[in-house]
């Protein structure tokens, strides 16, 4: 008897892990391909239609397997295209974005934590009300509006707002290459208020539990400030929760510069520096692996209530969840599962961040390079700080570096060396910081000799960024157009298929 040999096609309607990466995949590519578009919002009753005949569809060949998975393909691509045309507002007269263009006097109250510049601030306010001339009254309204107000009075989130300002649409980059519109939306800010002059009318709106680790988090940053000079405050808020407005212009191009910008990102990189020193820490204390395991991703938790809860912080840890079980798996191919999973739902709740939220593509991209090619750099014999920590480094730069090349076109070409040079120290800065700032408060001298000590590790993370980053050739112009990122990251999946043919 002769067994015929199943072509790739049948391998993957046979594999329920083939299957369910596929529909993952179809679900995201009708996102991605769809977030191009700028077809109206009207297409999703011929989407609905297409959706309802597929399923009909399905239904009719159900026992005809290849034909019921490729209906179920289509099926999933169409539904990532009504998932991103859902999220475009209509723009009728309920909506804030009919107003664009005019100079309207809006009431709303501030969403999110205020955006501080060196001059200015910027707020999101989630509008409830827009002054309607003709009626003499206010009009009920929704959709978010993206305001610019001075440094003083500052608002707070939860402050209700009236503001009297130019109603504008969101504009691109002449060339086109940046679509700004489509970078605000992924806040659902379809609306800027320019001109604007702004009066507090209320507080106290908003989510209570969200308002009060605001707070904590405004307290814990004037801690900090009243420990650590300036560019060392600075520094250590933007590794403790990715705040950067505390350092200096010409210190964040240094690190620009140096490509080590990421350790003051909050991004699933981070966290997982985090999570490696966390779990090194309680295992170390005498816990078994799966106890520090359960404890690391409350730690995580408690990380991202702690910075804030915005939604890049929180994708942050999901991805840095996802690296805690991909270690706690073992096995790549299950974490597979589990990082296309964690994409999809992601997507299903903000479709506009595939396409339009660089920090998204560099987060899922560094975790993706961090779970399958860190175990092929770290190898067996390395020691528990390369392993830990430089290994996921150099897997998060070569898988991030394609795209890096494309979005911003700058190479960093001393970037390993600085990585080499600083990370080895940032897992101790983080925990010795954050210990001072917890002891501050409990008895401030005490706080105060602790973070005499971490400031000398500070100062010598700003002295190697400053001399790296100050080289003439530590960063260079270098754009990679889209098809040669295409090839780049197809021969990395090539060579990690090959690797993990030859491990298994």
């Amino acid at each position: 008897m002769t067994f015929r040999k199943e072509n790739v096609v049948e391998k993957i309607i046979n594999s329920k892990s083939g299957a369910f990466l596929m529909l993952c995949f179809c679900f995201i590519s009708g996102v991605g391909i769809f977030s191009y578009s700028d077809i109206e919002k009207n297409i999703l009753f011929y989407l609905f239609v297409v959706f309802w005949c597929l399923v009909f569809a399905i239904a009719i060949f159900w026992k005809n397997i290849n034909s019921r998975f490729l209906f179920f393909c289509v099926l999933f691509f169409v539904l990532g295209a009504i998932r991103f045309f859902i999220s475009v507002p209509s723009g009728d007269a309920k909506n804030i974005l009919y107003y664009n263009g005019e100079r309207g006097k809006i009431i709303g109250w501030v969403v999110g934590e205020p955006d501080i510049r060196p001059d200015s601030v910027k707020y999101i306010i989630k509008t409830e009300f827009i002054y309607d001339l003709e009626a003499s009254s206010n009009k009920k309204v929704s959709g978010r509006a993206l305001v610019e107000g001075l440094l003083y009075p500052r608002y707070e989130y939860g402050d209700k707002l009236k503001i009297s300002c130019d109603l504008k649409s969101p504009r691109n980059s002449p060339d086109g290459n940046f679509r700004y519109d489509r970078y605000l939306a992924k806040d659902g800010i379809w609306s800027i208020c320019v001109n604007a002059k702004i009066e507090k009318i209320g507080a106290d709106e908003g989510n209570f539990v969200l308002k009060n680790i605001l707070r904590l988090k405004t307290r814990i940053n004037e801690q900090i400030e009243k420990l650590w000079p300036e560019p060392d405050s600075g520094l250590l808020s933007g590794l403790l929760y990715g705040a950067r407005s505390g350092i200096p212009d010409d210190l964040k191009e240094n690190f620009n510069r140096a490509g080590i910008s990421h350790i003051v990102a909050v991004s699933g990189y981070n966290i997982n520096i985090i999570a490696a020193a966390f779990m090194i820490f309680l295992v170390s204390a005498g816990l078994y692996r799966r106890q520090a395991f359960w404890l690391a991703i409350f730690g995580i938790c408690v990380f991202v209530i702690f910075t804030g809860a915005s939604a890049s912080v929180m994708r942050a840890g999901i991805m840095g969840v996802v690296l805690l079980i991909a270690e706690r798996l073992g096995r790549l191919s299950r974490v597979g599962y589990v990082l296309a999973l964690a994409a999809a739902l992601m997507l299903l709740f903000n479709p506009y961040v595939l396409v339009w939220d660089a920090g998204f593509q560099l987060s899922f991209l560094a975790t993706a390079g961090i779970v399958y090619l860190s175990p092929f750099l770290g190898g067996k014999n390395k020691s528990s700080l390369f392993k830990q920590i430089l290994a996921p480094t150099f897997s998060a730069i070569i898988a991030t570096l394609p795209l890096i090349l494309f979005q911003f076109g700058r190479l960093s070409a001393i970037a390993p060396v600085a990585n080499v040079l600083i990370l080895w120290i940032v897992p101790y800065l983080m925990f010795f910081g954050f210990l001072a700032v917890v002891l501050s408060f409990v008895w401030f001298p005490f706080g105060q000799v602790v973070a005499w000590i971490v400031g000398i590790g500070l100062n010598y993370v700003i002295m190697i960024a400053e001399k790296i980053g100050g080289w003439n050739l530590s960063a260079m112009d270098f754009f990679l157009p889209w098809w040669g990122m295409v090839a780049i990251y197809g021969f990395i999946v090539w060579v990690v298929n090959k690797l993990l043919y030859v491990k298994n």
